[in-house]
């Protein structure tokens, strides 16, 4: 339990420290002449906390670098969930976008006239020409790159994240507890560690009835539905790097579906995958997951990859060790 209380203090504090004092200052406009780009990459490094708490907790705790779960299993048997790792999520934004279009037919817009408007914001800024390319073009161009290059192009920094929450704290979590609260207590924390960042906006806005406790709660439960999701891939795996793919895929399509969206939805409901309705697709597949990992730990066929040095001997389930990084 120690590694595990060094491993969220560490990352707590780092994170949080980073954003009071770079973040915040970068976009509530204290410094103002900063490129959009430079806020951008700022805002995108705090998902390299968790990777620097994993490294320095195992520095600190002298646990060295055993078992860092980044090798997966042979791929005869691991590469199936890397494909749903890598496809899945734009399987479930498409299915919760349908739902909550079905639901809410008059916030269809197929003429994209709010993405339309953005673009024309954004090339503007840029001093680019005023005219813009088929928004159909765009539409798929951006869908499809976010599909079968998003998770790639995203990869160093969902590592960064999943190295440390499904590569370290996820394993270690889920041999002093089991499988089902480990699941449901990580990504409370998880959400919790994304709170700062919350409340500036981050998926949900600001201004919104119970600012910014409402955002902080719905970050927290849309967390748990995709933090199973990732440690699923990750336990079938036996990596991380599967919910680092899983992860990149999730971040470039997030708002995908809003494309096709009126101006002012709510993104508690959706069409996006943050909302209760735009996520039903994962949370679908999560129950399904949750249940099939709790099968499997009732039968005693659940086995969950060690990270680290193994801090429970004999621990709850059969163990998966490697040398190295492996």
């Amino acid at each position: 339990m120690k590694r595990i209380l060094v491993f969220v203090a560490i990352t707590f504090a780092l994170t949080w420290a980073y954003e009071f004092v770079v973040v915040y200052p970068l976009v509530e406009g204290d410094l103002s002449q900063v490129p959009s780009m430079v806020v951008t990459l700022a805002i995108g490094a705090v998902m390299l906390f968790p990777a620097i708490g994993v490294v320095l907790t195992r520095l600190v705790t002298r646990e060295g670098f055993r078992n860092c779960m980044i090798k997966p299993y042979p791929w005869r048997k691991s590469l199936p969930w890397f494909a749903l790792a890598w496809f899945g999520p734009a399987v479930l934004i498409a299915l919760g976008a349908v739902v909550y279009f079905l639901v809410f037919p008059g916030d269809f817009d197929p003429q994209s006239t709010q993405f339309a408007a953005m673009l024309e914001r954004q090339m503007a800024d840029a001093g680019a020409p005023a005219e813009l390319p088929s928004i159909a073009v765009l539409a798929v161009v951006q869908i499809l790159t976010g599909v079968f290059l998003g998770p790639l192009m995203n990869i160093v920094t969902t590592f960064g994240e999943e190295w440390g929450w499904r590569g370290y704290f996820v394993p270690k979590l889920a041999r002093r507890m089991g499988i089902v609260p480990t699941l449901l207590v990580s990504g409370v924390i998880w959400g919790l560690w994304h709170a700062p960042i919350t409340v500036l906006g981050h998926n949900y806005g600001v201004g919104y009835p119970g600012w910014p406790i409402t955002g902080i709660f719905a970050m927290c439960m849309f967390c748990i539905a995709i933090g199973i999701f990732l440690s699923y891939v990750t336990i079938r795996t036996g990596s991380c790097l599967a919910a680092t793919f899983g992860h990149g895929a999730l971040n470039s399509l997030v708002g995908a579906s809003t494309i096709f969206a009126v101006a002012g939805v709510s993104p508690f409901v959706g069409p996006s995958p943050t909302g209760i309705i735009g996520g039903c697709g994962f949370i679908v597949v999560a129950v399904i997951m949750l249940v099939d990992l709790r099968r499997r730990e009732r039968d005693g066929a659940l086995r969950v990859p060690t990270a680290g040095a193994d801090d429970e001997e004999g621990g709850r389930w059969p163990q998966e060790t490697r040398g190295g990084c492996g």
